[in-house]
């Protein structure tokens, strides 16, 4: 299993309108996609205006599929409520309770 995390910085006050946004047409999206699992969103209780989106594939081909294919859509959808442009970065899930993945089976 793949993760990619896509780190945001949203404009003052915008986070909670950022996560609606992820919710309300991001989700849809992700759900459509070939090897989507989840999505979690997370919102920095320090720095109120970053955030940080979890989307879980289970290959990297999956992952990169819906870069290359969709997210300078998402990214359109999302622009006039951020700061700066998303950074994105995709990892090998090595462990994970909630998608019950043992240590080492996830490469």
């Amino acid at each position: 299993m793949y993760t990619s995390v896509v780190d945001l910085t949203t404009k003052q006050g915008a986070a909670g309108e950022l996560t609606q946004a992820v919710n309300d047409k991001v989700r849809p999206i992700l759900e459509k996609q070939t090897g989507f699992v989840d999505v979690t969103v997370i919102v920095s209780d320090t720095e109120p205006t970053r955030v940080l989106a979890l989307s879980f594939w289970n290959t990297r081909e999956d992952v990169q599929r819906y870069e290359r294919e969709q997210f300078d859509a998402v990214h359109k959808t999302l622009q006039h409520i951020l700061e700066t442009a998303p950074v994105v970065r995709t990892f090998a899930v090595h462990t994970s309770t909630t998608h019950r993945i043992a240590a080492g089976k996830a490469a």
